[in-house]
């Protein structure tokens, strides 16, 4: 796995930086530059190994039109990458307009959390040689919520569509080491759905396709556990160390020191990572 300048043996924590005044988690809100740079210092402090800068909250609200996404991301990537020249910048963003002027600011990653919407966008991924997401969402149009969405298998169908887009990405010159697949966690599904879709990574990890998963403070943890946004850490730790047993490889998240921490411990159980310290029963 490549993203920007590196390659990925283990597993990476992609830090969530919202450009946006109404993301559904007010701690991640950080709409002004000064705050939002803050924000990135502090992810890649904690441990960060992406950072994923979004223009455009994913759920239904205000319209946000191109030429406003732009200006919330597109000098910010260039004042990113002058600050932290090796750090691996992605773009939350479904429009090819707005990832055409990322890429030109210096993005290394397109993150298409709506399932090729925007056919053009991965067109705009291999000419600019930059990694690509595909997400599962369904078919659903961006920034709408699933209603009596019905599968008769989701992973079959998240399956069907995330290697469909992932294998028409590489025929139109997207470097295959570079592009991600996504279940797409509450993305065009219920809470049942995301659960499934959880329970059965390793089918998606199992196609070689590196895995990413957006779990952090999502509704699907929320319903199950029936907690507001504000206290779903917790559940969505417990999420991250099923999907990354099952061989996740990406991890965006908003708390990541946490996460990190998590991933961690799980290549140590699994025996990919040694302790930091192995004292205990020697001194």
């Amino acid at each position: 796995m490549r993203l920007g300048r590196h390659e990925f043996g283990g597993t990476a924590v992609m830090a969530i930086v919202n450009r946006t005044p109404d993301s559904f988690f007010e701690g991640a809100r950080t709409p002004r530059d000064d705050e939002a740079m803050r924000a990135i210092e502090a992810a890649l402090v904690a441990g960060a190994d992406v950072i994923d800068i979004g223009g455009v909250k994913a759920g239904p609200g205000r319209e946000v039109t191109p030429a406003e996404e732009i200006d919330r991301v597109g000098a910010f990537v260039a004042d990113v990458r002058r600050r932290f020249d090796t750090a691996v910048i992605s773009v939350d963003t479904w429009r090819a307009e707005v990832g055409e002027v990322a890429c030109a600011a210096g993005a290394d990653l397109l993150n298409d959390a709506w399932g090729g919407h925007d056919p053009a966008l991965a067109e705009v991924a291999a000419r600019y040689d930059v990694g690509l997401v595909c997400t599962h969402a369904g078919g659903l149009a961006p920034r709408t919520r699933p209603h009596r969405v019905g599968y008769e298998d989701v992973m079959a169908d998240v399956l069907h569509r995330t290697i469909g887009l992932a294998e028409r990405a590489v025929a139109l010159g997207v470097d295959a080491e570079r592009i991600l697949i996504d279940p797409g966690h509450d993305f065009g599904k219920n809470t049942r759905h995301s659960l499934e879709v959880t329970r059965r990574l390793g089918e998606m990890v199992a196609t070689g396709w590196p895995v990413l998963v957006s779990l952090s403070r999502k509704d699907f943890i929320g319903e199950t556990l029936d907690l507001p946004v504000a206290e779903r850490l917790p559940g969505t730790l417990a999420a991250t160390a099923v999907c990354a047993w099952l061989g996740a490889r990406v991890f965006r998240v908003h708390d990541v020191a946490a996460t990190r921490q998590v991933l961690d411990m799980v290549e140590s159980i699994a025996g990919e990572r040694d302790p930091a310290h192995t004292i205990r029963g020697l001194a």
